[in-house]
């Protein structure tokens, strides 16, 4: 079992019997230097055996606010660099000292994916303690994530306080669902991947929170409720139409194929697809609400077949078309508003003139397995009186994906589902099928396809990064991979808009491909910002990620996969993509990382702003390099 390298060991596995050592063959891609794979899945700490796994419990409320505590507590324990104690406990004094929050160490994850037991608040060790729930001890850990928390916004505590119940409510709702649901026939496994994440981001204290859902809403909109729902139109006129497409069709036809009903349209309009609940939020703004009673924007209501919400909840896709719309979505999801900026429209039509200009045929020839899902359109409204995010844009995607196709939202297919007797995902039902197949070890296997999936989604990113200048916002859920017909990784893809950032020391050979780049995408940012984000989004949340799931799932010892990732790193394919990222993974002492906690407690919105103060990022060990 894996330990913290600076931390307390957890509470020791039971020995159990002894598993068939399998021979290594010639096409194990384990170097005989690294350390042997364990044999099999980790077990569960004697005490916590995996049927008492408390996101197992058969009361989905309480399973939930497990769930969502343990999150607080991974945040908490990263962002202020706490470990366990000698007898494996993590323990935060609270109350200014008066007091202590504690749980029991189920499995601590070098890379972050730490287990912990149920939560309580006493007076220290020996004394009485009481169990305690999620919103109690976010708002005690608030505190003291801040330094000294004697200067923290009590009205922020609490909007953090309020967030954290409304994700335990919703977390609640979906475990209830999904323990008896089905996914629906004719969903594509890009669809079951992008509805997969029950319980969200695990480093996140508020993963599922909605601001402004009700129930039946909830039903209809929630890509883990299996929603669907009809697109909202409306037709806006063309003198106030504000569009653009990287393609041979223009957006506006786009759209209007979409809705499929040209008589809907009065003279001289567009048709301009919304999502439900914003439609009815728009019509409540003054400077909407005027442009409709002029006639320049008229309500259509809502027409066609059902789309169905993807991981993002805004963005949507429905089998069988050509394309995804990333609507605007006027909710407070995680830490923001998710309305589309003009500067993010015009990112998506530019990223795909510049791929055009012959960037993507030089990637697709070094890594011919890889591409961005273009946003090459975007439709909206331009009118003075509308304010930027206007809430009436709606960007265009490819959707390049047949029903055939195995393809996985990387977020989607690490995420845990609590059902059953045992906690599982989607990747360790693919690995240990692979196990008995191969007839090889679990670990070994698991160590396989995390070597596989470097070289087919890792490498390529890298090679952008250092050969373009362009570093992608490459976490999980922005990350795709294909699986083969057996479900090794052959290929990725990358999605969003939002997430790229050109270097400024890259400027002369990027505008070079594409003369005026970044005049309205605001998309250059100097190289310590890329480098931060880039090695963050990546480099953690990605890559790190990845390896602590695997550990927190018992399907492989992270050190093993750590081990692995430095000989990735320090190999001639990842220094031939001249990225500095592998250099700088297996050398920092530290890493710039997002605190997700602090971020929230100080009520920034990633969205607004410069790109350098949306986040708070603190410092925290490498476990890459320290080894």
């Amino acid at each position: 079992m894996s330990t913290a390298l600076t931390g307390a060991p957890t509470p020791a596995a039971p020995p159990g019997p002894a598993a068939p050592r399998a021979r290594r063959t010639p096409d194990d891609p384990l170097h005989d230097s690294l350390p042997d794979p364990l044999p099999g899945p980790l077990p569960d700490p004697p005490d916590h055996p995996g049927t008492d796994d408390p996101l197992l419990h058969p009361d989905p409320a309480t399973a939930a606010e497990h769930a969502t505590t343990e999150a607080v507590l991974r945040c908490w324990a990263r962002e202020t660099g706490t470990r366990p104690d000698a007898a494996g406990r993590l323990n935060a004094p609270v109350l200014g000292g008066a007091a202590r929050l504690s749980a029991p160490v189920r499995y601590w994850s070098p890379c972050g994916r730490h287990r912990f037991g149920p939560a309580t608040v006493g007076t220290g060790p020996g004394g009485p303690a009481a169990p305690v729930d999620a919103v109690t001890a976010t708002a005690l850990l608030a505190r003291t994530a801040d330094g000294d928390g004697r200067h923290t916004d009590p009205g922020r505590i609490a909007d953090l306080a309020a967030r954290v119940a409304d994700s335990v409510a919703r977390t609640t709702e979906i475990l209830a669902h999904r323990r008896t649901a089905a996914d629906p026939a004719g969903h594509t496994p890009f669809l079951r991947s992008e509805q997969a994440l029950l319980l969200g981001h695990p480093l996140h204290p508020t993963p599922k929170s909605r601001d402004g859902l009700g129930p039946a809403e909830s039903r209809a909109y929630s890509p883990e409720l299996h929603g669907s729902f009809r697109l909202h139109w409306y037709a806006v006129d063309r003198t106030l139409l504000a569009a653009d497409s990287a393609t041979a069709e223009s957006a506006d036809r786009i759209t209007e194929r979409l809705l499929a009903a040209p008589r809907l349209l009065p003279p001289g309009t567009a048709a301009l697809p919304l999502h439900p609940w914003q439609a009815r939020e728009l019509a409540l703004r003054p400077a909407v609400a005027a442009l409709l009673d002029q006639g320049l924007l008229h309500d259509l209501g809502p027409h066609g077949d059902p789309w169905h919400p993807t991981s993002s909840v805004r963005t949507v896709t429905r089998p069988g078309t050509p394309w995804m719309l990333k609507l605007s979505l006027g909710l407070r999801i995680t830490n923001s508003r998710r309305e589309n900026l003009r500067k993010e429209l015009h990112r998506g039509t530019e990223v795909h003139r510049l791929l055009e200009a012959g960037l993507a045929a030089e990637w697709r020839a070094a890594h011919p397995g890889f591409d961005i899902v273009r946003d090459p359109a975007w439709i909206g409204v331009d009118h003075p009186g509308l304010t930027d995010p206007d809430g009436l844009s709606t960007v265009l995607r490819h959707q390049p994906f047949g029903p055939a196709d195995r393809v996985h939202c990387l977020a989607g297919l690490l995420a845990e589902h609590p059902a059953g007797q045992r906690l599982d995902s989607h990747l360790g039902r693919l690995l240990a099928v692979l196990a008995d197949r191969t007839g090889r070890r679990p670990g070994t296997v698991a160590a396989e396809w995390f070597l596989r999936y470097l070289d087919a989604v890792v490498l390529p990113v890298l090679w952008l990064d250092g050969t373009a200048g362009i570093a992608l916002e490459a976490h999980q859920q922005n990350s795709l991979v294909l699986l083969d017909r057996d479900g090794w990784p052959v290929g990725g893809r990358y999605r969003d808009n939002q997430g790229y950032y050109y270097r400024a020391s890259a400027a002369e050979r990027l505008t070079a491909r594409l003369p005026g780049l970044g005049s309205t995408s605001d998309t250059f940012v100097p190289d310590r910002v890329a480098d931060e984000r880039f090695a963050y989004y990546l480099g953690i949340n990605h890559v790190l990620g990845l390896i602590g799931a695997l550990g927190a799932q018992r399907l492989a010892d992270e050190e093993v996969l750590l081990a692995a990732l430095r000989r990735f790193l320090a190999g001639p394919r990842a220094a031939a993509t001249g990225s500095a990222l592998p250099a700088h993974l297996l050398t920092a002492a530290t890493l710039r990382c997002k605190a997700n906690l602090l971020t929230r407690l100080h009520g920034l919105d990633e969205l607004v702003g410069p790109v350098e103060t949306q986040s708070v990022y603190v410092d925290i060990p490498n476990p890459v390099a320290a080894a």
